[in-house]
């Protein structure tokens, strides 16, 4: 076959590929126009650690939609707004991530993940959250997640129902610090001995273990894995001899005060 021939050939396939292109999709456009959204009834939500949080649940998110995206059920599949209902649905405090979509059948999904607290805040007038990323979320009404818990007086002014990180700077950084803090603790030995950790009225940190009378002034949340081999050398070296010490304080550099 001549090049001119195989050339001309070639053009035809391709005009013959866009004209088919233009014809479904333009047959697309007309399906997506005439199929509608079915609605609050036939609502598919999946949460991907339902299993390990359960703030929220299917009914919550059509409780969402109904209420402030409303219209969704009859609209062409075209007219829903998909942005627009991830959004809303990310808006809420608990949510972390959330995708939607529709199908051909009319359906729309909405997959979502819920936010994984590591601490647990108690002002005494305001329980609040925070995740990994210093994230800061309310206490919610069902779903409860053990994470370790400080009260007393915390060094963050946090509004109830707030969410977001704190827009002080001192109170971000003391933040960081306290979830680095109880990421460091996670899965040593401490997590099941620390029973309890208080700000006191002078700012410090105070720790309180399971076993024995002892408090342990950690002062700042800092210089966490010094302060935790202090910590360590204390049970194993000064309990054996004198095993009645009240107070251990630990913010001194390489050493141990104890006080009865």
């Amino acid at each position: 076959m001549k090049p001119i021939f195989r050339r001309g050939l070639g053009l035809l396939l391709l005009a013959g590929c866009v004209t088919v292109w233009i014809v479904s999709s333009g047959m697309s456009a007309r399906t997506l126009r005439q199929r509608t959204c079915q609605g609050k009834g036939s609502l598919d939500v999946t949460i991907t650690d339902s299993l390990e949080r359960q703030f929220i649940g299917k009914a919550d998110v059509a409780g969402w939609l109904e209420k402030e995206y409303r219209a969704y059920a009859g609209l062409p599949l075209d007219s829903v707004d998909l942005a627009g209902i991830e959004k809303l649905v990310c808006a809420h405090s608990v949510v972390r991530e959330c995708q939607a979509w529709l199908t051909d059948d009319g359906i729309l999904h909405v997959e979502l993940s819920q936010r994984q607290p590591v601490v647990r805040f108690d002002d005494g007038t305001n329980g609040y959250y925070a995740d990994a990323t210093g994230f800061v979320f309310p206490l919610q009404s069902r779903g409860t997640v053990e994470v370790p818990v400080v009260d007393g007086r915390i060094p963050m002014k946090i509004p109830r129902g707030f969410k977001g990180a704190p827009e002080n700077e001192a109170e971000k950084a003391w933040l960081d610090q306290m979830i680095g803090m109880v990421n460091y603790i996670r899965g040593t030995v401490w997590e099941g001995n620390i029973v309890k950790m208080t700000v006191s009225a002078d700012g410090n940190l105070v720790l309180y273990p399971r076993m024995g009378n002892e408090r342990f002034i950690f002062g700042e949340p800092v210089r966490v894995p010094e302060k935790m081999r202090l910590m360590k050398a204390y049970y194993e070296s000064v309990v054996p001899v004198q095993p009645d010490y009240r107070t251990v304080d630990l913010r001194y550099r390489g050493q141990l005060v104890c006080r009865k």
